[in-house]
């Protein structure tokens, strides 16, 4: 095939991982425990700017309403869920 070493004397290929990291993570969100959005935020968001997307999101906004929002459960990474 056009090689001219053994395949078993070829070494192992090294993992890059710069390239396994990714700059974005994608979070669900909740509204009374029901799945309502999927919000894109950047890996080291703080809690303040996660809340703020989900709450943004035009489908939440749906559920939300004009309801008063009780509490904000946030697992970091994960997911939202929004208690109206």
């Amino acid at each position: 095939m056009g090689h001219s070493a053994a395949l078993i004397d070829e070494p192992w290929r090294q993992i890059d991982t710069e390239a396994l990291q990714s700059a974005d993570v994608q979070i669900v969100v909740q509204v009374n425990g029901k799945l309502r959005a999927h919000i894109t935020v950047a890996v080291d968001a703080d809690e303040a700017a996660v809340r703020a997307a989900a709450l943004a999101d035009a489908n939440v906004q749906k559920f939300v309403g004009s309801s008063a929002v009780r509490k904000v459960i946030i697992v970091p990474g994960k997911l939202v869920n929004i208690v109206v």
